[in-house]
């Protein structure tokens, strides 16, 4: 863990800043022509879809998580997934952060100066693998598509609004898992998080995703 010593005030930057590169932000985009999908061979459409199916059929995840930024920023933490709808990011000390989505909005909880920030689900880099069935199709598009020793790497954009950004999924191949992800917001800035130590289909508490801090002052809501 980097700079265990980090004063409040610098802490709290942190956790705003990885609060905006992960649940993103709402603005009124104006509208982008359509995105350029790629040109996937009948075997990489095979595999893709094999994606699909692979994250359409976990329900529960949980797993240790590493989360750089291209800013510099780092932190770890716990990952806890129930589909549909449903995540956790319990953050590390140092970074005063929790995030908590219970199926409709994304909660984000700074513990340091205990204010919320809160977003649709839908309105997330990740909404899409949220839902109850997964498809790379539609309003989603694959505009990128790499498999090489073992590693497959999907990125993947807004059908009708790729300006927002784009998000790259990374597997390993055998047996097929989520090993990372890596969000590319509007302004080009990067946020990886990498998957550690992951159980598939865990039982998990209920109670992980629902956001119980009495909705404390100075919430912030994002429509």
């Amino acid at each position: 863990m980097r700079d265990p010593q980090q004063p409040a005030g610098r802490r709290s930057i942190l956790a705003m800043a990885f609060a905006a590169l992960l649940v993103g932000t709402a603005f009124p985009w104006a509208a982008f022509a359509q995105p350029a999908a790629a040109a996937l061979t009948p075997e990489q459409q095979a595999t893709v879809a094999r994606v699909e199916s692979y994250l359409s059929g976990v329900r529960t995840l949980q797993a240790r998580f590493v989360q750089v930024a291209s800013n510099g920023a780092y932190a770890e933490g716990t990952f806890y997934l129930s589909r549909p709808g449903k995540l956790r990011f319990e953050y590390d000390p140092p970074t005063p952060l929790l995030i908590v989505s219970d199926g409709t909005v994304v909660y984000s909880y700074d513990t340091g100066l205990k204010q919320t920030t809160q977003i649709p689900v839908n309105l997330t880099p990740l909404w899409f693998l949220l839902r109850e069935r997964i498809r790379f199709s539609g309003d989603i598009t694959v505009t990128k598509f790499e498999q090489q020793g073992g590693v497959l790497r999907i990125t993947l954009v807004q059908t009708k609004d790729p300006g927002a950004g784009s998000v790259e999924l990374a597997f390993q191949t055998e047996p097929l898992a989520l090993r990372q992800w890596t969000v590319t917001d509007a302004q080009g800035i990067t946020t990886n998080i990498a998957l550690t130590e992951a159980r598939q289909d865990v039982r998990l508490d209920g109670k992980l995703f629902v956001f119980t801090e009495d909705m404390p002052q100075g919430i912030q809501q994002h429509q």
